[in-house]
């Protein structure tokens, strides 16, 4: 983000040194960061528990993102290092972002706009879509992103369904919304859309069993991430119709698509290539829009993602007790 590193420089206290780079944290650029006492990565950099060894000096991991699957934590926490994530930055704009892809898939938007600039030769009747109103949005997860989810669902004048695993009754009461079984949910929606948190429990939640019990013809929406999803059971239900169509901000595997030519020369290794190619057929599907995990990426979440990992990295060098995961 242009004016980042300025950004932390002001708020980050004056006395200590900060190194910054733009390549991701990885096994081969690991040696920039040797002797870090504290390192900031993002979604894209992995940390295994191979390369924490490796970081003798490391006390403080700060991610600049909501989820943290991409690091070791409990592996960093027998170690004694402290993990930090940022939990409040992207609940409306993922929301927002959510029913711009419903809205794309729903509405034909990319298709129709490829159709015109392709010339004005294009039979109108192709790009019919469906509307919104009316129709009944399942909402699985309402933490921050989710609720907001719900509400914007409510007013495009949707019934809408919520599921969760531990339900917020107070949030739901003032909003004249009940609680479901996931089932009852995926049996009864048009439209699903997925903002549970990634965590073992969570691992493949819709599968092709899940799949099966949704209505014929319905639509999946998915920001949260590609692991909750599982993609050849999603395949499956778009080939025989289960699935009208899917918009998807997040893949299973996307690290490796993003880094195809580290895959191809070996530096990415223990790589589902089936799943790869799998990834690929969901982008090139005519039913099927895929956005690069961007749901979250507007000036507002970056500015606050800037300002809270900088407040845990400011308190932990001032010695202040911070919140570790």
């Amino acid at each position: 983000m242009p004016g980042e590193r300025e950004a932390y420089l002001a708020a980050l206290p004056a006395e200590h040194e900060y190194v910054f780079s733009d390549v991701k944290l990885t096994s081969s650029s690991l040696e920039s960061a040797r002797g870090a006492e504290i390192i900031s990565v993002f979604v894209g950099s992995m940390l295994t528990a191979q390369m924490i060894d490796t970081l003798p000096g490391l006390k403080l991991i700060c991610t600049r993102s909501m989820g943290y699957d991409h690091i070791d934590v409990k592996h960093a926490k027998e170690k004694g290092i402290k993990v930090t994530n940022v939990t409040s930055y992207a609940a409306h704009p993922v929301a927002e972002f959510t029913f711009a892809l419903l809205l794309a898939v729903t509405r034909k938007i990319y298709y129709a706009y490829n159709q015109l600039r392709e010339g004005t030769d294009y039979d109108i009747r192709d790009l019919q879509g469906v509307s919104l109103n009316g129709r009944t949005f399942g909402v699985v997860g309402t933490g921050r992103i989710g609720k907001n989810v719900a509400l914007l669902a409510k007013a495009f004048g949707m019934n809408v369904l919520i599921n969760d695993a531990k339900p917020d009754e107070t949030w739901s009461s003032q909003n004249g919304l009940s609680y479901i079984p996931l089932d009852d949910l995926l049996s009864q929606a048009d439209i699903v859309s997925i903002h549970v948190p990634y965590m073992p429990e969570t691992h493949h939640l819709m599968n092709a069993e899940r799949f099966a019990k949704m209505k014929m013809g319905s639509i999946l929406i998915n920001t949260s991430r590609g692991e909750i999803v599982e993609t050849h059971a999603l395949l499956a239900a778009l080939k025989e119709g289960r699935l009208w169509g899917a918009g998807l901000d997040v893949l299973e595997e996307e690290r490796a698509l993003k880094e195809e030519i580290d895959v191809i020369v070996g530096e990415r290794p223990n790589i589902d290539y089936e799943l790869l190619t799998a990834n690929h057929v969901l982008i090139d599907h005519p039913r099927v829009i895929v956005t690069p995990h961007i749901a979250f990426s507007t000036d507002e979440a970056m500015r606050e993602i800037t300002r809270v990992t900088a407040l845990a990295i400011s308190d932990y060098l001032d010695g202040r007790e911070i919140q570790s995961l």
